[in-house]
């Protein structure tokens, strides 16, 4: 079973569709006994980081978030990838989760091409760093597929631990893992086919 995290921020019904169409059990919940029990774990997000961790903090989950990613796997979504890292430097200086270094950026202040718009939405074509590419949650990806992105914050400082990039005049940070903790900055559960093929390999794990 898969736990999806609910603490009031993310699209839940989407993801929740995309695993039932894929046959998987999943349960919404924000019941730290629930989530011991589950084989893996979803942390999706949307919307602003610190109001997010603020949120994330008040279910009380984040001691057993880090308890239970020492024997299972996590994958983190959007701005549940973003809470993984360091800190946030979004809206002022925000500290994350700390399950993977680095930090969390405005991607307007690192774009070559100023005609670039910002938020990032749209699909965009996964570049798999080289080294990487056997990842198991790659497992089903093919070499140069699309995935689709909505954010305006990106990872950075993260160069040892990303899987993915995908060019925006920069290489955006897509895709990230250290050990049991993984993240997608782009919406598997709104990338098609490429997306429910990275959920089911994320399943596998």
């Amino acid at each position: 079973m898969i736990a999806i995290i609910d603490y009031g921020v993310g699209n839940l019904f989407s993801l929740e569709s995309s695993l039932k169409s894929l046959g998987l059990h999943s349960a919404v919940t924000r019941d730290a006994d629930v989530i011991a029990k589950a084989d893996r774990i979803i942390l999706p997000g949307v919307g602003a980081f610190a109001d997010a961790m603020e949120k994330l903090e008040a279910t009380g989950l984040v001691p057993v978030i880090r308890e239970e990613v020492q024997s299972k796997p996590l994958l983190g979504i959007c701005l549940g990838m973003q809470l993984l890292f360091d800190k946030s430097y979004e809206y002022g200086e925000h500290k994350g989760l700390g399950l993977i270094p680095g930090t969390v950026c405005p991607l307007a202040d690192d774009l070559k091409d100023l005609s670039l718009k910002v938020p990032h939405i749209g699909w965009n074509r996964l570049d798999l760093v080289p080294g990487r590419e056997d990842d198991p949650l790659f497992r089903y990806t093919k070499p140069g597929e699309y995935v689709y992105y909505v954010h305006s914050y990106y990872a950075k400082n993260c160069a040892a631990n990303t899987l993915a990039t995908s060019e925006y005049s920069i290489p955006v940070t897509g895709a990230v893992r250290s050990g049991n903790v993984y993240g997608t900055q782009f919406h598997p559960e709104k990338s098609g086919d490429t997306g429910l093929r990275m959920l089911k390999a994320f399943a596998e794990l």
